[in-house]
């Protein structure tokens, strides 16, 4: 049988350590844990080494160190970690290589070895830049720790991205305006612009429930959203996936080798992996995963084989993220005449009402689409 897998391109790490926990935050990390910050390094250059080949090594074009608060790995380890990377795999000359950071747990010094052992580009997870707000989500950085990394950072890389943060308790429209045309005079080259999400379980989400706090009204996350896209693209940030906005040439290359779907490995706590037809996830249980690292096994918990009309959905989903959309034909693909009629149909109404355009065989979701896209793929991708 023809073996369909991808090389693998891009690698991604998972730090899960975190100096505090926000309170809306659903990821795996942990605050208080900085005594298991060694054995996990290790555990994290075992995974490597168990997965690399270096007989035959993989040609790497991105990596992501994310988290957690990647950060606040500390020097001396991830100095380790990269020379462990270096051995096992081959590094393309350009390769873009990212790391995660919050404003608070960024010294020049780390800046210095960054860039010394091979990362270029900055993520730099601001979301907000008014200390009241901040502080009410569990957020320890203030103001004056953006503007200290902000001026800083220039002086290292040239790639530097933010996080933003729409719809927090406690931001005004005006407010958020007004936040939006100060970002857009920072030494930026790329934006994340992402709606907060109320997820279970999470301090917000009980604050939220006991009505201690009031969620601004999904009209104006709406609104909002709309006038930032349209904003950042007047001042040269160019929206290329539904919450991604880059100067020219300044995409996230990591991110677009998930969305098209590019042979992808994760090493680290509830990390996935893909390799064009199977995807795999770690353990996120901290003590199973460096359990199996540590006795040389690699640490899986889930492993599923993408079926064709997985694949079909996959890249339907993935395809209308990105501002270049989808061929038409892939709607059509593996369905039956009378759904390819409907779905059609869908097509055309959607395009009435100004959430997609069609151009020959190609169709891309609008900035009003994107608000919905959820919906209009479920629509789009029946069988």
């Amino acid at each position: 049988m023809k073996d369909l897998t991808q090389p693998t391109s891009s690698l991604y790490f998972h730090w899960p350590f975190c100096p505090y926990r926000c309170s809306y935050c659903p990821f795996v990390a942990f605050a208080g844990h900085d005594e298991y910050m060694e054995r996990y390094h290790l555990a994290l250059k075992k995974e490597l080494t168990l997965w690399g080949n270096p007989a035959d090594k993989a040609n790497i074009r991105t990596i992501f160190f994310g988290g957690g608060t990647p950060s606040t790995y500390p020097s001396e380890l991830l100095l380790d970690t990269f020379g462990t990377i270096k051995d096992v795999v081959n590094m393309a000359q350009r390769a873009e290589v990212t790391i995660e950071v919050n404003p608070g747990t960024v010294r020049k010094e780390q800046l210095e070895l960054w860039k010394s052992i091979g990362i270029n580009r900055l993520s730099i997870g601001v979301q907000y830049a008014k200390d009241r707000v901040l502080q009410a989500l569990n957020r320890h950085h203030s103001k004056d720790d953006v503007m200290y990394v902000l001026e800083l950072a220039p002086k290292f890389f040239e790639n530097i991205s933010v996080d933003l943060m729409l719809g927090l308790p406690g931001v005004s429209e005006r407010a958020w305006k007004e936040f939006v045309k100060e970002v857009v005079t920072w030494p930026i080259s790329h934006v994340s612009l992402y709606c907060l999400m109320l997820h279970e379980n999470t301090s917000l989400f009980f604050r939220v429930q006991r009505n201690n706090v009031v969620l601004p009204e999904d009209s104006v996350i709406r609104r909002l959203y709309l006038w930032t896209v349209d904003f950042l693209a007047k001042h040269g940030i160019y929206q290329y996936e539904v919450s991604n906005f880059a100067r020219k040439g300044c995409e996230s290359l990591h991110n677009l080798a998930y969305w098209k779907r590019h042979a992808y490995k994760g090493f680290g706590l509830a990390a996935c992996s893909f390799d064009g037809i199977n995807r795999t996830q770690n353990e996120s249980n901290l003590t199973m995963y460096l359990s199996k690292v540590e006795s040389g096994i690699l640490p899986v918990n889930f492993s599923e084989k993408l079926t064709e009309s997985d694949e079909r959905l996959e890249k339907i989903m993935l395809g209308l993220r990105r501002i270049t959309g989808i061929p038409c034909s892939l709607l059509k693909d593996g369905v039956s005449k009378s759904t390819w009629d409907m779905v059609f149909r869908k097509v055309l109404l959607f395009e009435e009402q100004g959430l997609l355009v069609r151009d020959g065989d190609n169709i891309r979701l609008t900035t009003t689409g994107f608000i919905v896209e959820n919906e209009l793929i479920t629509e789009l991708s029946r069988e």
